[in-house]
C-alpha cells in the first residue's frame, strides 16, 4: 500500500535551487519568496553539491553582523559533505523514516548523478494524505 508510493511520485520536481557562487542574499531571497526552509546547490551541470538551509543563512547573517562584513556566497556555508540523498525509485516510507532517524527536513533525489526532485516533510504528508 503506502509502501509501493515510490518518491518519484510525490517529490518535488522543480526543487527551490541556488549555485555554490551566488550570493547568500540571493538564496535567502529564493527561501522566502518560495517559502521553503532550504534550498538544493547544484553546479552548472545540475550536479547536487551542495545543500543551504534558512540555519545556515542565519548563521552567516549573523557572523557577518558580528564581522561586520558581507554574508558572502552560497559556498562558503553550505553544507557539502556527507549529503544523503534519495533515488526517486525509493519507498516513501523508507525515505521517511530516513529521513525521522536523521531528523532532515528535506532530501534531494538523484538520478545519474544529477538532481531531479526533492522530498520534504509536506511532499511525503499530501502523499500520506491523498493516499
Amino acid at each position: 500500500m503506502l509502501k509501493s508510493i515510490q518518491l518519484r511520485d510525490c517529490m518535488l520536481s522543480h526543487p527551490v535551487k541556488v549555485r555554490s557562487s551566488d550570493k547568500i542574499s540571493l538564496a535567502m531571497k529564493a527561501i522566502l519568496d518560495n517559502k521553503v526552509s532550504g534550498v538544493c546547490v547544484v553546479d552548472d551541470e545540475e550536479n547536487l553539491v551542495g545543500i543551504l538551509s534558512e540555519m545556515d543563512c542565519l548563521k552567516a547573517i549573523l557572523d557577518s553582523h558580528y564581522y561586520n562584513t558581507e554574508p558572502g556566497l552560497v559556498g562558503e556555508v553550505m553544507t557539502r559533505d556527507n549529503l544523503v540523498v534519495a533515488n526517486p525509485n525509493e519507498s516513501i516510507v523508507d525515505v521517511a523514516q530516513d529521513m525521522l532517524r536523521d531528523n532532515h527536513r528535506r532530501r534531494p533525489v538523484v538520478e545519474d548523478g544529477k538532481l531531479v526532485g526533492q522530498v520534504t516533510c509536506r511532499a511525503v504528508l499530501k502523499a500520506v494524505s491523498e493516499f
